[in-house]
């Protein structure tokens, strides 16, 4: 069968994989947002169900005033003795630990602290023994992929933290995870920054603590070579095997705005790579060892179809997973219905490292209308294009004493400049619309009378490139002033 990349679409990155009883689970970055490390279950590779969240309490996870990009790191996802445990960073506070859960759909434990550096951190079970890596410097200051041995009740070290493999030259070595395949243990990394450079690489040796070989043909997957080609960044990945002994890599990528615009948005994504182990226990990847959009493989069953859910609504979405606050939210300014949204705006702004009144979900492709309507009243509510604190566009009512307004706003760095504006005269409701491509914007009020052109943007302004960090565009609801009071119904997110 043919199937598609990317398996999941947005801002989900860093992905990591175990498999349970026949099931697979996914943990990705969340950064900033909470709640943190969003989890999801499948049974094909390719259809991918959100079933919750590993971080959901402010005890768990300190986001605070973190800047945009801050926050939580690369998760690790693995399951020993009955027990799941998700391994990550607190980046702004540079703390490594760990949470464990014995029921993957219900709450996780309070966060485990492990004394070593880094990012990116791995669990490896044997033999009742635990293994921790992150990269970083280990106790005598040599960089690359340092382990040590923990107490996996206490995350207390048990030995020293050791440098045990410096990768294959490329800067910012990260995300190590290691696997016994066949007497081998395989230690698997990335390389060349999370941007167009991005590659996998790897080594083997017959000790779990080294010394490894490195892969003759190095990087085992990277399109950092494709010029011209939208699918770009491929690197941070984990390797899974299916029950039919089929080995795949699931890893990040981006894709750019078009073939020689080197601008993403839509944040890393999750793709889909084959592994084909040789004799020699060496293995290759993805097609020449690059990544496609789409792969032709009889690996996987013809009966399994690859769904996309093409038209989001507040009836067909949950509050709880499908969505997402920036850093910690003050809950008694959200009222999430069935069908309707109300938010209660407070002194914080969009434009700062806080916690304004904000809910919003990933844009998952490059083309899509996306509608509602919002009543207000005092302050400004309605939609922003969110990428950070200093990259958005706002397209929203104002009321201005007994008058309101639509205006079309775009904050680009230390730019902030309403662009256009339509007096409603004393009507508090409009329809907003927004009109979404590969690389423009466009904001509409739409009426009975038709619809009103407000004006559009580039989406460059909010990519990666220009805005720097590791996160993609929300599409965002918010409210914002002590006064304001906003009412969200019809809300829907059509992609085409």
């Amino acid at each position: 069968m043919k199937y598609n990349n990317p398996v999941i679409k947005g801002f989900y990155p860093d992905p990591s994989v175990c498999k349970v009883d026949g099931i697979y689970y996914m943990v990705c970055s969340s950064f900033q947002y909470f709640p943190g490390v969003p989890i999801f279950e499948s049974t094909d590779l390719l259809n991918w169900k959100q079933i919750g969240h590993c971080l959901t309490r402010g005890s768990q996870i300190q986001l605070g005033t973190v800047s945009s990009s801050g926050g939580v790191f690369a998760p690790t996802i693995r399951h020993n003795n009955g027990r799941f445990y998700m391994v990550t960073t607190n980046d702004t506070t540079h703390q490594n630990f760990y949470i464990w859960t014995d029921d993957i759909y219900g709450e996780w434990s309070e966060p485990v602290y492990v004394d070593q550096g880094g990012i990116d951190p791995d669990l490896y079970f044997e033999d009742g023994k635990t293994l921790f890596m992150s990269n970083g410097l280990d106790d005598n200051g040599t960089p690359g992929v340092i382990q040590c041995e923990i107490n996996i009740e206490t995350g207390s070290k048990l030995s020293p933290s050791q440098s045990i493999w410096q990768g294959t030259g490329g800067r910012y070595l990260e995300s190590p995870h290691l696997y016994k395949i066949n007497g081998y243990y395989y230690l698997l990394a990335a390389e060349g920054g999370t941007e167009y450079g991005h590659m996998a690489t790897y080594a083997r040796g017959t000790s779990p603590s080294g010394p490894f070989e490195a892969y003759a043909e190095n990087p085992v997957l990277t399109n950092r070579n494709l010029g011209g080609y939208e699918l770009q960044g491929v690197g941070h990945s984990d390797l899974i095997q299916d029950d039919a002994g089929n080995w795949w890599l699931l890893h990040l990528g981006f894709r750019q705005t078009g073939r020689w615009l080197t601008y993403h948005h839509l944040g890393r994504e999750v793709f889909l790579t084959p592994v084909t182990f040789g004799e020699d226990g060496w293995f290759t990847a993805g097609h020449n060892g690059t990544v496609l959009l789409s792969f032709e493989t009889d690996r996987i069953p013809d009966t399994v179809v690859q769904q996309e859910k093409k038209s989001y609504t507040f009836e067909n979405t949950d509050w709880n997973l499908d969505w997402a606050y920036l850093r910690h939210p003050a809950t008694e300014n959200y009222l999430l219905g069935q069908d309707k949204l109300t938010l209660q705006g407070t002194e914080v702004t969009l434009d700062v490292p806080a916690s304004p009144t904000f809910i919003g979900l990933r844009q998952r492709d490059f083309d899509a209308v996306i509608s509602c309507n919002v009543t207000l009243t005092g302050g400004e509510a309605g939609f922003t294009l969110y990428m950070d604190e200093n990259h958005h566009y706002d397209l929203a009512i104002r009321q201005d004493g007994a008058q309101y307004r639509v205006i079309e706003r775009l904050n680009i760095g230390d730019v902030k400049s309403i662009q256009h504006e339509v007096d409603l005269g004393s009507d508090n409701q409009a329809t907003l619309l927004i009109k979404s491509g590969k690389e423009r914007y466009s904001f509409f009020i739409s009426s009975k009378h038709g619809e009103i052109p407000l004006g559009t943007a580039q989406t460059r302004y909010l990519s990666s490139e220009v805005a720097g960090g590791f996160t993609g565009v929300l599409i965002g609801l918010y409210a914002c002033g002590e006064d304001a009071s906003a009412e969200f119904t019809e809300f829907k997110c059509e992609y085409l």
